[in-house]
């Protein structure tokens, strides 16, 4: 039987990616004290593909020499940073159930045989589920995700400390 402190252990634990992702938001959130001075004030590219990166449609050619910027400002990044924070601690459950109830209308409106477009599953059992397989895919599509958004939080602190000139805070 494996003890629940070797899993704290391990580089690679979800419980870490967490505690990683939850403790770069907490610092982000105690160091930015005036979060309205990140309207407005955009992140380069570069500094959100090392911190978590940027989609395609994030990104915009900008008329200074050809610099990408994303479209959104850190405000938003930090908006939404501390929403998956609250999500993670706090959990979604009514986004969970609103998901369902949809879900459960899709079921009622389809015929015999058809496949739940939620899960990309047939209904009437032609397909095998193998759970292993989907928990380890999900695993580590979380665990990445959480890396990138720990790497966003690290990269929009120190960019918060650059841009009011406190480069040295808390080192």
């Amino acid at each position: 039987m494996m003890q629940i402190c070797d899993s704290y252990s391990q580089k690679h634990s979800l419980f870490n990616a967490m505690n990683r992702f939850i403790g770069a938001v907490n610092n982000m959130d105690q160091t930015v004290m005036v979060p309205s001075l990140l309207r407005d004030v955009p992140l380069l590219l570069e500094e959100l593909d090392s911190g978590g990166g940027c989609s395609e449609r994030e990104a915009q050619l900008t008329p200074n020499g050809g610099t990408y910027y994303s479209r959104r400002d850190m405000y938003s990044h930090y908006v939404l940073l501390k929403s998956i924070r609250n999500d993670i601690e706090w959990g979604v459950l009514q986004q969970a159930a609103e998901e369902a109830t949809a879900r459960k209308k899709d079921k009622l409106n389809a015929g015999p045989g058809s496949v739940d477009i939620s899960r990309g599953i047939a209904e009437d059992g032609e397909m095998e589920e193998d759970l292993q397989k989907q928990f380890h895919y999900h695993l580590s599509g979380l665990h990445t995700v959480l890396s990138k958004l720990t790497r966003k939080a690290n990269v929009l602190t120190n960019r918060y400390k650059q841009e009011i000139g406190a480069n040295n805070w808390g080192h």
